[in-house]
């Protein structure tokens, strides 16, 4: 097991794309880098970069990735225990993956789950959506989340930080009528008691369908 949660030294989007083009596997970059792919630019420093990755595809990720020198460990209430070929991970969701045992964290992967074609969204699994449609490509071919969904995973958090209010502001304003609308919806499925995003774009949501 290990503890060094902050020894973080990230790999670049170039990079990511440069080892998971070898993997045949769907994929594509998440977080903040998601967003900021959406953008055109960088809006602010990235701690970390995330990669999401079907579930049903873990066991070729995981042996291409071993091939490949990693070593990948299991995030799961608050421990980080390594994850041996042969494993089938049935319900942990955040992979982390350095070079060894003491070299920093390079990147994390998030295990998404699918229902017929369909993307299922862990939180409150009545919203789903097509996997052809939760993600996009830059015109440099970068596979990446589309930015409604990201945000949809941090505001759905149960503690939603500052840096992720401040991806919600940032992006919001680019986001196409259809996009907002369906950030909207997923937000009131799962807080049926309200939430601070919604009351936001209730009151800044120009072009939005009512």
């Amino acid at each position: 097991m290990r503890t060094d949660i902050y020894n973080w030294k990230p790999v670049s989007v170039s990079e990511i794309c440069a080892i998971f083009s070898e993997i045949p596997i769907t994929w594509c970059i998440a977080g903040g880098w998601a967003l900021d792919l959406h953008l055109g630019k960088q809006s602010r420093e990235h701690a970390d970069i995330d990669v999401i990755v079907l579930r049903e595809e873990q066991s070729t990720l995981l042996t291409s990735l071993i091939n490949g020198g990693w070593q990948l460990y299991k995030a799961e209430n608050g421990k980080l225990d390594l994850w041996e070929e042969g494993e089938f991970l049935t319900s942990i969701k955040d992979v982390w993956v350095s070079r060894d045992s003491g070299a920093p964290w390079a990147f994390q992967i998030m295990l998404i789950d699918t229902n017929q074609e369909s993307w299922v969204y862990h939180r409150e699994k009545r919203i789903r959506r097509s996997l052809k449609e939760i993600m996009i490509r830059t015109e440099k071919g970068i596979p990446y989340l589309k930015p409604e969904i990201q945000l949809l995973y941090k505001g759905g958090s149960s503690a939603i930080r500052e840096k992720d209010h401040h991806d919600f502001l940032t992006v919001f304003p680019s986001l196409t009528p259809q996009a907002k609308e369906w950030l909207k919806t997923a937000l009131v499925k799962q807080f049926r008691d309200g939430h601070t995003w919604v009351d936001y774009m209730e009151l800044n949501g120009k072009g939005m369908h009512t």
